[in-house]
Parts: C-alpha cells; sequence; structure tokens
C-alpha cells in the first residue's frame, strides 16, 4: 500500500486537465496493478456481471458503450462496497455475421470460400477474429472497462465448445434435440437456415396475382391468389375449407397446373379461412411453412423449385437457372398469355428479411436441427411464476420475456456455414448410421466403427451464446472454483432488443443444466438514438463512434453523458452539447479540486480531523454529502442511473464548488489558525468522498485527482465506498445554510436588477421572523457581509424599514437595501408587482393541489404536510411584499 502526505502536491495540478494523458496512464496502472482481479477476496461475498459478448464483425459502437458502461459503473461500486467483483470479458464468434464479412472480402479477390477449402477458409476466418479482438481490447481500454481479462472467453474457446458438446448431447439423449426435414427460414445470400427470431418483417409494396387453376373435367376454373406466383411451379394441391359450400361437389376433383401441366387435387382442410378471398388457396408444401403442415395431413408431394441460392432448379422446366425474381417476370409473362392470370392488384404485406445480410427470406424445405423448446419453454415460465425467476429491470419486460417464451416454437439451430460450433453427430458412409457424441471418439466407441464423417453444418451462434453465464465460469466442471464461487451472477445488462434472442434462452439453459436462474437480475437499457431519435445505421451516416467521442471530450465525459441521460427500458438520444456539459462538469471538478489542493499544502492524513467545533458552512456540507453519499447509494442499487447523475451534479456543482468552496475561503484565508485546519480537513474528507463517488462514472479525473490528495491507498478504484454516517447529520445547519443562501441570491439578484456591481458595497438590512432566526443571521453575518459586499450589515426584529430601498423577502425574513439615489421608486413598485404576480400563480398552483381530492386521497401525509407548507409560505411571502408595496405608494 502506498501512502500519500499531499505534501505541496498542488504544483504537480496543471491549470487544466488532459484526459488523454491521464486515460493512458491511469489504465495501464490499473492493469499493471492487477486491481480488476476477482478472487483476490475469498472472505467476501461475491458479485459477477459476464459482459454481453461482442460480435468480432468491427468495431464497437456507441450502443456498446452505453451498455459496458452501466456494467462498468455496477463493477467499480460493487468492488468499493467490498466485493469480491467480477466483471468476466469475451466476444461472440457471431457464425452468419463473420463469415459473412470474410467471404465478401474474398469475393472483392475473386474467390470464395469453396476455392480455399474448410481448413483454409477457417484459418482467414481466425486472422479476423485475432484482428478485431484486439481492438475490441483497444476500445474496452479507452473507455475505461474494469474487465478481468485473466478470466477472458471467447465462444469457440475448447471450455466453452466443451460445454456446446455437452449441452447438445444431453439434450439430444432426453429427446429434446431432433432433425427432420421441415420448412425453415433460408437465407439465399448466406446460404443458410435461420430461426424465426433471426428474421426481420419489412413493409413491401408487391402484388396479389389472380390465377384461375382449370379442373381437369373442363367444366370450369378454380381461381387462387399469390404473392408469389414463381412458386405455383411446386404446388401440389388446391385447399378449400370443408364447410364452404361452394366447393362441396369440388373436393377429390383433379385440376390441371398451369405452365407444368401437372394434375393436382382440391382437398378439405380447416387451415383456409373461407370469408378470404375467393376461399381457395394453393398449396405449396416445399415453399410455405403453413402449407408444409397441410401437406403433412393430406400426404401431399414436397416438391422444392430453387436451390440454395434462390435460383430455379430442374423442377421448374423451362426457367430452371433463372434467378427467382427472373423468374416472377418471365411466369407472370407467361400466364398471362395463356389467359391463366385474370387479375394484377397492388398489395403491401410483411415480407421477411435476413437480420444479417438483408436478403428476402425463403422459407424452403430442408432437413435441420432443431431444439423442442415446449419443455424447455414450461419450466422457465414456472420459475417466473414461483418467484424463483429472473428479476426484471424495469418490470414491464418480464411481459416480454413471457410473451415470446410462452408463443415459442421449436428451434432451428443448423446453420449451413463453416465458422461455428460443428454439429457433434457423425455418420457411417456404410450404413448412413447416424450418432450424437461430444468427440470422434465417442462416436466410433458408440457406433463400433471408423468409418465415420462429421456433420458438415454448425450450430446457431446463439446456442453458445445460450450458456456464456455458465460456460465461461467452467461447467459442465461443476468443480470449478469460479463456477462454484461465482455462479449464479448477479446481474445482466443488456438492450431490450435481444431478450428473445439472448435473454430467454440464458435462462431455459440455465435452468435445465445448473437448476438455477443464470442471473438474479436483468437490467434492461434502451437503443442509442440520434439527435432526432432515429436508430443509428449505415445508411442514414448517422451513427457515432465512441473513439471519436472520447478524442473530441474524453471517456468521462462520454461516460457520464451517457449513463446519467439514460433511464431504465428508454431508448436515448444522443447529444454532442450533453457531452459537451459533461466535459464541463468534469472541468468544474478538475478546477475546484485545484484550489482544494493549493490549500492543502502540508496536510497529511494524520492531520485530517472532522470532529469537534465547525463552521455553520462546514458541518452543513458534511451534511450535504452525507445525503447525497445515501441517496447515490441507494439509486445505483436501483439502477437509476439518470437521478444518480442529477444528484451527483447538483451536489458537486451547486453545493460543494459554488457555495462550500466560496464560504471555505473566509477560514482558509483568515487568521484564525484551528478554524483553519478544521475546514482543511473538512474539504480534504468531503473532496475525497465525493471522488469516491464520482469515480464508478468518471475513473479517470477521480483518480487522477484522488492520487494528489493526502490518502491510504494504491489507487481509488480499492478505496472504501462512503457509507451513510448518522453522526455527521446537522439539520440545524442544512436550515441555517439554506436561509444564508437565500439571503445572498436575493441580495446578488437585487443588486443585478439595478445594476449595482459586486464591486461595490452596500448597506443590507435583514428582519427575521423570529429571535431564533436572527440568532442564524447574527452568527453567520461575517458569510453575508462577506457575499453580499456590505458596506453596513444589520439583523434585527424591531428595524426601522427605510423608505427608499429595494425589497425581497425569503422565507423567514424580509431583506431592505436602501439605495438612495440609485433607483427609481415607480420601478422598484413595478418589480415588487411582477414578485406579487409570481407569488399568486405559486398560491393557485397549491390550492388547486389541496382542493383536488384524488390528491389528497393518494398522497402520504407528509407530502401534503409539504404541499400546506408551502402555500403558508408563499402566502406569507406575497404578504410581505404586498405590504412593502403599499409603503412605497404611500
Amino acid at each position: 500500500m502506498t501512502e500519500n502526505h499531499g505534501q505541496s502536491l498542488s504544483a504537480e495540478m496543471p491549470t487544466t486537465y488532459d484526459p488523454k494523458a491521464a486515460e493512458q496512464k491511469w489504465y495501464r496502472y490499473w492493469m499493471e496493478g492487477g486491481f480488476f482481479k476477482a478472487g483476490q477476496r475469498p472472505e467476501a461475498e461475491p458479485f459477477t456481471i459476464v459482459i454481453p459478448p461482442p460480435n468480432v464483425t468491427g468495431m464497437l459502437h456507441i450502443g456498446h458503450a452505453l451498455d459496458c458502461t452501466l456494467q462498468d459503473i455496477l463493477i467499480r461500486t460493487k468492488r468499493m462496497q467490498g466485493y469480491d467483483a467480477l466483471w468476466l470479458p469475451g466476444s461472440d464468434h457471431a457464425g452468419i455475421a463473420t463469415q459473412t464479412k470474410v467471404e465478401q472480402n474474398l469475393r472483392a479477390e475473386g474467390q470464395t470460400r469453396y476455392d480455399l477449402g474448410r481448413e483454409k477458409f477457417l484459418e482467414k476466418v481466425w486472422e479476423w477474429k485475432d484482428k478485431y479482438a484486439a481492438s475490441i481490447h483497444e476500445q474496452w481500454a479507452k473507455m475505461g472497462f474494469s474487465l478481468d481479462y485473466s478470466r477472458e472467453r471467447f465462444t469457440l474457446d475448447e471450455g466453452l465448445s466443451l460445454a456446446v458438446r455437452e449441452v447438445f448431447v444431453k439434450l439430444f439423449e432426453k429427446g429434446l434435440i431432433y432433425r427432420g426435414k421441415y420448412i425453415i427460414n433460408w437465407d439465399p445470400v448466406a446460404r443458410t437456415a435461420l430461426s424465426d427470431i433471426e428474421v426481420e418483417y419489412k413493409e413491401v409494396n408487391g402484388h396479389l396475382y389472380h390465377l384461375q387453376y382449370p379442373l381437369k373435367d373442363g367444366s370450369g376454373f378454380i381461381t387462387v391468389a399469390t404473392t408469389r406466383p414463381e412458386t405455383m411451379l411446386g404446388d401440389t394441391a388446391v385447399a378449400v375449407h370443408p364447410k364452404d359450400e361452394r366447393y362441396k361437389n369440388l373436393i377429390g376433383k383433379m385440376l390441371v397446373l398451369p405452365i407444368t401441366g401437372r394434375e393436382i387435387p382440391i382437398i378439405a382442410d380447416d387451415y383456409v379461412d373461407k370469408e378470404f378471398g375467393s376461399g381457395a388457396v394453393k398449396i405449396t408444401p416445399a415453399h410455405d411453412p403453413n402449407d408444409f403442415e397441410v401437406g403433412l395431413r393430406h400426404n401431399l408431394p414436397q416438391i422444392t423449385v430453387m436451390d440454395e441460392s434462390g435460383t430455379m432448379n430442374n423442377e421448374a422446366g423451362q426457367y430452371q437457372g433463372l434467378d427467382r425474381s427472373e423468374c416472377r417476370k418471365q411466369i407472370v409473362k407467361d400466364l398471362q398469355d395463356q389467359g391463366v392470370l385474370i387479375k394484377i392488384e397492388d398489395h403491401v404485406h410483411q415480407v421477411g428479411h435476413s437480420e444479417r445480410t438483408g436478403a428476402v427470406i425463403e422459407p424452403y424445405l430442408s432437413t435441420q436441427w432443431f431444439v423442442k423448446m415446449k419443455p424447455l419453454a414450461e419450466a422457465a415460465i414456472a420459475a417466473q411464476k414461483s418467484g424463483e425467476g429472473v428479476q426484471f429491470v424495469p418490470d414491464r419486460f418480464e411481459k416480454t420475456y413471457l410473451h415470446w417464451i410462452e408463443n415459442v416454437r421449436d428451434w432451428c439451430i443448423s446453420r449451413q456455414l463453416w465458422w461455428g460450433h460443428r454439429i457433434p453427430a457423425w455418420y457411417c458412409e456404410a450404413t448412413g448410421e447416424m450418432v450424437v457424441a461430444r468427440d470422434e471418439a465417442e462416436a466410433r466407441a458408440k457406433l463400433g466403427r471408423d468409418d465415420l464423417v462429421q456433420d458438415e453444418d454448425v450450430l446457431d451462434t446463439w446456442f453458445s451464446s445460450a450458456l456464456w453465464p455458465f460456460s465461461t465460469l467452467g461447467w459442465p466442471n461443476e468443480n470449478s472454483e469460479d463456477y462454484k464461487r461465482f455462479f449464479p451472477t448477479s446481474v445482466l445488462v443488456t438492450g431490450y432488443d435481444i431478450i428473445p434472442f439472448w435473454v430467454s434462452r440464458m435462462i431455459f439453459t440455465g435452468l435445465e443444466f445448473t437448476k438455477s436462474v443464470p442471473f438474479k437480475n436483468a437490467l434492461i437499457h434502451g437503443l442509442v438514438r440520434d439527435s432526432e431519435g432515429r436508430k443509428m445505421s449505415k445508411s442514414l451516416g448517422n451513427g457515432v463512434d465512441p473513439l471519436e467521442v472520447i478524442e473530441k471530450y474524453g471517456a468521462d465525459a462520454m461516460r457520464y453523458m451517457l449513463s446519467t441521460s439514460s433511464t431504465p427500458g428508454q431508448d436515448l438520444r444522443f447529444h454532442w452539447e450533453r457531452v459537451e456539459q459533461a466535459r464541463n462538469f468534469a472541468n468544474k471538478i478538475w478546477n475546484a479540486s485545484r484550489f482544494a489542493l493549493m490549500n492543502l499544502e502540508g496536510v497529511t492524513i494524520e492531520d485530517i480531523d472532522i470532529s469537534g467545533d465547525l463552521s455553520t458552512a462546514d458541518r452543513w456540507i458534511l451534511h450535504r454529502y452525507n445525503e447525497t453519499a445515501r441517496e447515490i447509494t441507494r439509486l445505483i442499487d436501483a439502477y437509476e442511473f439518470g437521478e444518480t447523475g442529477r444528484q451527483l451534479y447538483n451536489f458537486i456543482w451547486d453545493d460543494l464548488c459554488d457555495w462550500y468552496i466560496e464560504f471555505a475561503k473566509l477560514s482558509l484565508y483568515g487568521e484564525d489558525a484551528a478554524a483553519k485546519r478544521k475546514t482543511q480537513s473538512v474539504l480534504a474528507y468531503v473532496l475525497d468522498r465525493t471522488l469516491r463517488l464520482i469515480h464508478p462514472f468518471m475513473p479517470f479525473i477521480s483518480e487522477e485527482i484522488w492520487q494528489h490528495l493526502p490518502h491510504h491507498g494504491e489507487s481509488i478504484t480499492l478505496a472504501e465506498w462512503p457509507k451513510y454516517d448518522p453522526s455527521l447529520e446537522a439539520p440545524d445547519a442544512l436550515e441555517e445554510m439554506n436561509l444564508l443562501v437565500d439571503v445572498i441570491r436575493s441580495v446578488r439578484n437585487i443588486r443585478s436588477e439595478v445594476n449595482v456591481p459586486m464591486s461595490k458595497k452596500v448597506e443590507l438590512l435583514v428582519k427575521p421572523a423570529s429571535a431564533e432566526l436572527l440568532d442564524i443571521l447574527n452568527r453567520n453575518g461575517h458569510y453575508i457581509s462577506r457575499f453580499c459586499n456590505t458596506s453596513q450589515y444589520e439583523a434585527s426584529l424591531q428595524a426601522a424599514v427605510p423608505d427608499k430601498a429595494m425589497t425581497a423577502v425569503v422565507t423567514g425574513a424580509e431583506l431592505y437595501l436602501p439605495l438612495a439615489g440609485l433607483i427609481d421608486i415607480s420601478q422598484e413598485i413595478a418589480r415588487l408587482e411582477k414578485e406579487v404576480e409570481h407569488l399568486n400563480k405559486e398560491v393557485e398552483r397549491v390550492e388547486k393541489k389541496l382542493a383536488n381530492e384524488g390528491f389528497v386521497a393518494k398522497a402520504p401525509a407528509k407530502v401534503i404536510e409539504e404541499e400546506r407548507a408551502k402555500m403558508a409560505d408563499y402566502s406569507d411571502k406575497r404578504d410581505k411584499v404586498l405590504a412593502r408595496i403599499g409603503e412605497l405608494k404611500g
């Protein structure tokens, strides 16, 4: 441990704060000191956060900065509170997203992954991963995140791969993973399956095509409508409702499919809505999920007419080789030529797009792997409803979670990619037998054969991410020290947009494999939008790079703005002006600290003594600091970072800088050595503790200043978090200072209104409402004289009111400034009449509130009492101002 005695250190603080120099210096110092490493407090209660792993697809954006800043505030606070705090970093391989990026690079070089082969292609992806993982590290450092890098994980680490295989095998053995041929969402650009929630639905202006399918016997037509005429080549039936009288006699008859001449039956199925359109629906089992289900019920053939790239295949006959959109144009022309296409209507409908590539999704019949979700979802729902589930903040997001999990469909987990966790299934080349195993050796042992090939597909990225809170801590080794100590984790911090993708899946896997929810709380924040409220995107060019913000204003300003502008669950608008305000706040802290240190020369940690006889200002600032420390702790625990920021700002800017430091100058520059020592002690004590309160939000500037103060310890990151101390309570000092501040502020306002500069001395007469207030005014007269710059100051219960004077009314006192020759009586009356107008509005507002029966019935007694006190105060002030107007007019 080091000790700083604060000997003449003010000279070491430059006049202005340099964020760049401080940020580099202190992050390096923290890393070398190992201050972020968990597990060094074996007796302490653990507190764990696992980072939502960013994708290794590129640089971190401003949304990552918000998400991680909130986590860092929590982890730094808990570390200072004495917890064994672990913030575990890591990144996600992001299967489709990363492979797509690497393939784009290859295409630019005229190559495909198939030209390289699987092994060489994966080498390229690992190179990409290493490059961007290093970039992410640099960005984390620049933002000041206190991560335990010794425990860093990647979703393709061997340990995490072991967990993935274990989960896959166990779910398969329980019958919860199965392989089958189903309609899935297919991305024809990435050439892979997608799960339902990786599909974004967008409103598209399209067309509805009305086609006539002729009956085989020549007796007429059935009219069907479709938005996708190219899929008619795969039609295997037309369905009608069994109770639709129009078609009752046609059920079982055959139609001739236009273009192909293939015969297809008319079937009856409850799926059809007889009120919609013609009441007849074309059935294409291989290209529509609902048609697929109908096809299974009626044992219809499944004809796939496209290949994996969205190109028409040999089943499409004369259209083979055409892209699906080109095929649509050609087939529409041909159907028109044949007289089959009878009408085209404009039609606005929702069309699924790949979240990753933006391609229009193709419902596609394919053999895939699935997780049977219902049993897993039921366990998660039961945990939530029994009170053993996750506490969502804000709690409204529990409904979002439950809605998704109560309506969940089976999860397609296989992806036709090379980058990812390869599915742990092996096939015998000779017999076609399949076995699921943890590795090839186990597969050979199970089948008793060596001629095995592994499944080519990989698992959905979210499959491994679903295990993140426990796989990162050593599971499936349940004897892992980290798993035993740090799981379940304490809180998850993430955006509302990935509740279905990630939050839900972590919960059901946690319950299934660890018998516990993976985190106690889920703090859900919104998105960072631009200043106009638009989502940030490349197409709009409105994205904000966190490193650009840091370059301009420093990391602390960015962190403070992001964290204190947010309300749980609400989107945040990014304004450069707010970052500038946060930078100005940092500068205010710097300047105030610099002043303090210039007046603490020679003060050591042993000299600091805040007991004994203190001034009103000293007792007041200790009281306000103590109140603030209690509130900040409560608000951080409640995740109310916006209100935390407001409280910190008000205390530091108003109470500490604008008032206390000014009041402290009287003692610091005065002749009373004992008073000076006490004020130095209070100043050092309050500044030290205030820096600790601001540290989780502004880690760099707080460390830089703290290191200049007299203290014990190596770093503010390990300094004890301020605790509420009842002995610092001084409500009487609070009341006294409120009166003094009111008097000083009112006098300054009057000076401003009549353009009397602060350098010019004035007379001040104060008439208090009671002897008690008179005592306060007399005991603290030196403050009033100094900060009002009076030539004569008098406080008296029986003071004779001067004829020509400016007047102000504060709570408990009337102020008079004789300004003969400097004021116009008529202007003073006009000013006071404006004050009466203001007070009338305040009285009326409170009267209405107290007359509202609903308010009086619901509001706590304390709140009603406070409103009545306000009413009395406003009325008293109004009466005094009216009396003064009468005097001036008389």
